[in-house]
């Protein structure tokens, strides 16, 4: 695998995806009851942001001044955005950044576990050597969170049902093979049938390398209910015009917070008039 995340961190993607998982992770905790995140693609967990401009043997152009970096200092957020960012303050100030602009962006398990509560779980799947190696010392020695070097597709099967009898679980692939979404779909089915009552979001890109229609289609041939939340911030990319992501059991209420998140970051990280959010149920409630 060739992917690094570092190249990408804070982006238009991960502003979608992580405002999102804060939202599912704060719907999780209206109950007392613990629960458990599964990350089944989990990188390493945080990234430097000053690093995102280096490649593997040239210069890049950073993605975050695009994402994360035209949220950081706007007044008047609407809460679900402003809650996403406040998480990515958090971290970068614990990380020790006194500079105006961000540094430190915490990845989904950095992310979740600054949330978490105290009877809540993390189980972090991560099959790539250096990555999972990041991700053990970002993590290392803090409680209640299980790392596993392997193939993410496993988690379904080696975690669910979980004990606790409540879960989130996040496949978030780097979709580079051509068949990354067959490896989606049996993981989704896999669990839903060990565990029907879990949520799943799933994060795609949009684009014409990976189509998701035939996928978004099939879960609307499910029983489960389920919805898309996307984000087109550039349709004329001959590359990624956007990117979304699907939820199976979504929390009461999120398809609001959804529909918020994605028409204001349509709004604030477009690249052109015709940038826009949406949010589709394939499955009513």
């Amino acid at each position: 695998m060739n992917y690094r995340h570092a190249f990408h961190a804070g982006n238009f993607a991960d502003a979608l995806k992580h405002a999102l998982l804060v939202r599912l992770l704060r719907s999780m905790q209206r109950k007392e009851t613990g629960f458990v995140f599964v990350d089944t693609h989990a990188g390493r967990g945080a990234y430097d942001l000053e690093r995102a401009a280096l490649g593997d043997s040239r210069a890049r152009e950073p993605e975050w001044p695009g994402g994360i970096g035209r949220l950081w200092g706007e007044a008047g957020l609407p809460p679900e955005v402003a809650d996403y960012v406040e998480v990515v303050r958090g971290y970068d100030r614990y990380r020790g950044n006194l500079t105006p602009e961000p540094r430190f962006y915490p990845g989904s398990p950095r992310i979740a576990k600054s949330l978490l509560r105290a009877q809540d779980r993390m189980e972090l799947w991560e099959k790539h050597p250096d990555e999972a190696a990041a991700l053990r010392a970002e993590f290392e020695g803090e409680k209640r969170v299980s790392l596993h070097v392997a193939d993410g597709y496993g988690a379904v099967r080696a975690c669910l049902p979980p004990p606790e009898r409540r879960a989130l679980v996040l496949i978030d692939p780097p979709f580079e093979s051509a068949g990354e979404w067959e490896e989606v779909s049996r993981a989704l089915d896999e669990g839903i049938k060990r565990f029907p009552s879990g949520t799943y979001a799933i994060w795609y890109p949009l684009s014409g390398r990976v189509p998701a229609g035939e996928f978004l289609t099939g879960l609307g041939l499910g029983k489960s209910p389920c919805l898309s939340v996307e984000l087109t911030v550039d349709p004329d990319s001959p590359r990624i015009r956007g990117c979304g992501v699907a939820v199976v059991n979504p929390p009461w209420r999120f398809d609001e917070e959804a529909g918020r998140i994605a028409d204001y970051l349509a709004i604030a990280l477009g690249r052109g008039q015709v940038a826009q959010g949406s949010v589709r149920w394939w499955v009513a409630k």
